[in-house]
């Protein structure tokens, strides 16, 4: 049986050349994805802000061929999902962040601080129905979302965001509580052809200075 070997890694980018250079990519070289890139492009996600550091945002990521087949049959038979070498989902778990909320105070606050964060979201959200926190959990992971996408151009990767999708399939595909909810999919690899470049509205357009 032949094996492929992954590319090596290339260059990291700017951010400003990753963000210039970002686009949407549907077809992909047909290659496994580098598993030391792939950890560190979840790493540098990880490190996206959130309010009151609740880091919101879970990864599953997919790679098995049979489970991306399944996949794409719940993101309405969409191409990009087989062809990339892998799919990560970002989805947002505003359960588990309240249930472990001392877990995200900073560890040089000590114990008062444990207690202060546990204090705030008690506070915050245990009046809230499930939705209504899940709501706003799913507006800290979609800060994830974005960098994510950018930590994959970074290190010369591509990907394309993907809202297109049946939740309920998706959950009950990957074994995901009914509570949680989702930034998006992104399959993630090296281009096989450009695609279009970025057209987007000039800064006129869509900005006021006061």
């Amino acid at each position: 049986m032949t094996t492929t070997t992954p590319r090596p890694t290339t260059e990291a980018l700017t951010v400003t050349e990753a963000i210039e250079s970002r686009h949407s990519i549907r077809k992909y070289v047909q290659e496994p994805m580098n598993q030391d890139d792939l950890h560190e492009i979840l790493r540098l996600a990880s490190l996206a802000p959130s309010a009151w550091n609740a880091q919101t945002w879970r990864f599953a990521v997919v790679q098995d061929t049979a489970i991306k087949e399944q996949l794409q049959a719940a993101a309405y038979g969409q191409p990009q999902i087989t062809n990339a070498p892998a799919v990560i989902v970002v989805y947002s778990d505003m359960e588990d962040t309240l249930a472990t909320a001392e877990e995200t105070a900073h560890p040089g606050m000590g114990e008062e601080g444990r207690t202060g964060q546990r204090k705030t979201f008690d506070g915050a959200f245990g009046g809230q129905d499930v939705a209504q926190r899940g709501q706003w959990g799913l507006s800290q992971a979609n800060i994830a979302f974005g960098f994510l996408m950018l930590a994959a151009r970074g290190k010369g990767y591509d990907t394309v965001p993907m809202l297109g999708f049946n939740p309920q399939a998706v959950k009950e595909l990957l074994g995901l509580p009914e509570h949680v909810q989702f930034a998006g999919l992104l399959p993630i690899g090296k281009r096989a052809e450009d695609g279009f470049p970025a057209h987007r509205h000039n800064l006129e357009r869509i900005t006021k200075f006061y």
